[in-house]
């Protein structure tokens, strides 16, 4: 799990599996929360929830994994919505290792 930068990205929905495939992840504030979206060994895409920490303080997932990037841009998780229905209301920042 990387730092969140402080700067937004400027990304289209478009660019986004492009950015991810080549960045393994990206944070992604929408309506008050915040999520890292993240590959589990370049298999597996997920999302997980940064105010919730499991016992090897990492952070708790919030979706179920999903073995390819196109499936989980349209996995429901975000109040029943997925990235795809709420990109233009989200903000998105660089994971810096």
């Amino acid at each position: 799990m990387g730092t969140k930068a402080t700067e937004a990205l400027v990304v289209s929905f478009d660019d986004l599996p492009n950015y991810l495939h080549a960045r393994h992840s990206v944070y992604m504030d929408i309506d008050g929360s915040s999520f890292y979206i993240t590959d589990a060994n370049d298999k597996y895409w997920r999302a997980q929830d940064t105010t919730q920490f499991n016992e090897k303080d990492h952070y708790v997932d919030a979706s179920e994994l999903v073995p390819t990037l196109s499936e989980f841009l349209g996995l429901p998780f975000i109040n029943g919505e997925s990235i795809e229905e709420v990109f233009d209301r989200a903000t998105f920042y660089a994971s810096e290792k």
